[in-house]
């Protein structure tokens, strides 16, 4: 990158928001993704809108490639900045606009983190619904680029289901404002859904109007064991089949249940092939007859024990139990590779035994845990040595033919995580040729330059 751009950089932001040491550009040339990493020619942090109006129209004008990035918390390498340039960090745009009970509804800048929103609408009674894995550091700007999904993905959706309207700067400078305030609006394309889920390929975002819920009265919480996933995926079938849309319904297989327990100590039985941790929230009365039709569900196809919390320690616990699956499984090696892949609810049972066989095959350790409700599933490798070229190798191998074994089955080789870097290989497999081809046309129509988060998605 030539001087007088990095000249121009510091002018805008400010020296203070400028870095280019090796040092503090370390940071930036990953995010949560192993084995991808690449170094950016320099860092800004900019402090409005107005701001990244302004460096994207220098980039363009010279060619510079921009990477907009968050907390840096995704599993796609959606933010790694593959060909240098300037990662774009919007951190400092971290404001709470405005939160209106009246509308159901709030304005927040992108650095906002999904957490601490979530914790401003309760204090309004109201419910933030998206809840990332990471929603403690994930930011809202990430979660919208990602359309990041959750626990509560089944009964809410999932985060593009809470994006009114977008504040967006595009590669060229121009800010536009998509959707609105407004719950009901068909004007035009559907520009806000076409950039949630765009991981920062088409415009940078600035400002989100997101829609909230009012809060739900109350809250609880069951497992179920099981002697394998077959019969909890019977019981998931039953659950959704007799009614009830749960809050929570997560499983995890026979090896994150062993690692959980030796990480956390919850009390967990080691001896079950299968846990499902089910849940609802809403009035009183209609949380208790859910929970009892998911617990009859569970007993009535071959549940080993089903349990309920008897209080809300209890159930923050098994919830924790849940969380807590990834840092558990990284124990058992110095190198562990989480990924995602959907494929229709009655199909989980059988994707699991194909994810088991991929991994016999290509000799590597991997666990299984996710979202039953909606057939998400989280295959994780843990790696006994990160210098192991060869594992990784064979890691790579597997998941190739786990992403062919979720299209295989009608599925995705992605249901949350996003493509980034990491699954871009295997996109145009998903899509067939024509549909790749579209992309690519509607990302040079936003980004004739191809400035704009380059060699990810439509590049």
């Amino acid at each position: 990158m030539h001087a007088p751009v990095r000249a121009a950089l510091k002018s805008i932001v400010g020296a203070g928001h400028y870095r280019e040491t090796d040092g503090d550009l370390a940071p930036f040339s990953r995010d949560a993704t192993p084995l991808f990493s690449a170094r950016p020619d320099a860092v800004v942090f900019p402090a409005d809108t107005q701001e990244v109006s302004a460096v994207l129209s220098l980039a363009a004008q010279h060619g510079v490639p921009v990477v907009p990035r968050g907390a840096g918390s995704n599993l796609c390498a959606a933010t790694v900045p593959l060909r240098g340039g300037v990662v774009l960090s919007l951190t400092r745009l971290n404001r709470i606009l405005e939160i209106a009970p009246a509308e159901l509804l709030t304005r927040v800048q992108p650095g906002v983190t999904s957490a601490r929103l979530a914790d401003a609408a309760a204090g309004h009674g109201l419910l933030w619904a998206p809840d990332p894995g990471s929603r403690t550091v994930a930011t809202i700007g990430g979660t919208i680029a990602t359309d990041a999904g959750g626990l509560r993905g089944l009964k809410y959706g999932v985060t593009r289901d809470h994006v009114l309207g977008l504040e967006a700067v595009l590669p060229t400078g121009e800010v536009i404002r998509t959707g609105g305030r407004l719950h009901k609006n068909v004007a035009g394309y559907d520009l806000t859904r076409l950039l949630t889920g765009s991981e920062g390929t088409l415009a940078v975002i600035t400002e989100a109007t997101l829609a909230l819920r009012p809060a739900p009265r109350t809250s609880g919480t069951g497992v179920a064991y099981f002697p394998h996933l077959a019969a909890a995926g019977r019981a998931v079938t039953a659950i959704i089949a007799g009614g009830v849309l749960p809050a929570t319904l997560e499983f995890l297989d026979r090896r994150c249940i062993v690692a959980v327990e030796a990480f956390a100590g919850l009390g967990l039985r080691t001896d079950a092939g299968a846990l499902l941790l089910f849940g609802d929230d809403g009035e009183p009365d209609a949380v208790a007859r859910a929970l009892e039709h998911m617990s009859e569900a569970c007993a009535a196809n071959g549940a080993l024990e089903v349990t309920r919390a008897a209080h809300v320690t209890e159930a923050e616990a098994l919830l924790a139990a849940r969380r807590c699956t990834l840092p558990a499984l990284s124990r058992l090696g110095s190198l562990t590779i989480l990924e995602d892949a959907t494929v229709p609810r009655p199909r989980i049972a059988e994707m699991v035994r194909r994810i088991d066989e991929i991994a016999e095959r290509h000799a590597l350790t991997i666990a299984t845990f996710g979202h039953a409700g909606d057939g998400n599933l989280h295959p994780t490798c843990v790696i006994d040595s990160a210098d192991d070229a060869e594992a990784v190798a064979r890691a790579e191998l597997a998941f190739r033919d786990i992403f062919a074994a979720a299209v295989d089955l009608g599925g995705t080789i992605t249901g949350e995580h996003g493509v980034g870097a990491a699954k871009l290989p295997y996109l145009s497999t998903q899509l067939g040729p024509a549909q790749t081809a579209l992309l690519r046309r509607v990302k040079n129509a936003f980004d004739p330059a191809g400035i704009l988060n380059p060699g990810k998605l439509g590049s």
